[in-house]
């Protein structure tokens, strides 16, 4: 896992992502991402949208999603939605957690993924999970599936890829801002078993941050 901290971790990480969609599309190539929710990338998507790219290319799928009505403020949806989806051309592969069987979306969803997703973008909570992939979560041991729900958290029953999903990405690129998030990055950098987070497989990312180690 690289570390790469910076003053202005929004403008980074939009560059790093404008890059990856640029590079990834070339010669006709579609590119595929995952992108989290959360506060702290609502700027990124926002300053992404403006960027000229190939976006008739890009798909775009979520990490995860909470179960709540389309177009409420806690869908992620709504959010990725307003700062990038409706900005640009992209195909938007929604989480179709306001299915009747959200867990036959759950699968349905898996289905639509590519084998491997070219970037996944996550964030890390204060509780060291990332995408709802929560402390004491009974689908942190979930292997079969590539996507799957998770028992209520903070409120709310969640979609989330799985780490069978996470650990096949081409890259990962963590987004990760605020000083009250120093240890759980520390822990994530160590590969920390004990917290969610420190599950996901390091090959092959990226940490963008405002803390310095």
């Amino acid at each position: 896992m690289k570390v790469r901290t910076v003053s202005d971790v929004g403008g980074a990480a939009a560059e790093f992502l404008i890059d990856r969609v640029r590079r990834g599309t070339t010669d006709g190539r579609r590119f595929s991402m995952a992108l989290s929710g959360g506060r702290t990338p609502w700027a990124v998507f926002e300053e992404l949208s403006r960027a000229d790219l190939a976006w008739d290319r890009v798909d775009i799928f979520q990490v995860d999603e909470r179960v709540a009505p389309r177009g409420h403020t806690d869908r992620n949806l709504t959010h990725l939605h307003e700062a990038l989806t409706s900005r640009v051309p992209a195909e938007l592969h929604p989480m179709p957690v306001d299915d009747d069987d959200i867990w036959a979306g759950a699968y349905r969803y898996g289905d639509q993924l590519p084998e491997v997703l070219d970037l996944v973008h996550l964030g890390l909570g204060d509780d060291g999970h990332t995408a709802s992939l929560a402390p004491d979560d009974p689908v942190l041991e979930e292997h079969d599936c590539s996507v799957s729900l998770t028992d209520a958290y903070l409120g709310r029953v969640r979609m989330t890829l799985t780490y069978t999903t996470l650990d096949k990405a081409a890259e990962i690129v963590w987004v990760v801002s605020g000083e009250h998030k120093r240890d759980m990055l520390r822990r994530l950098v160590a590969g920390d078993h004990s917290i969610p987070a420190g599950r996901v497989n390091p090959e092959r990312a990226i940490v963008i941050t405002d803390i310095a180690l």
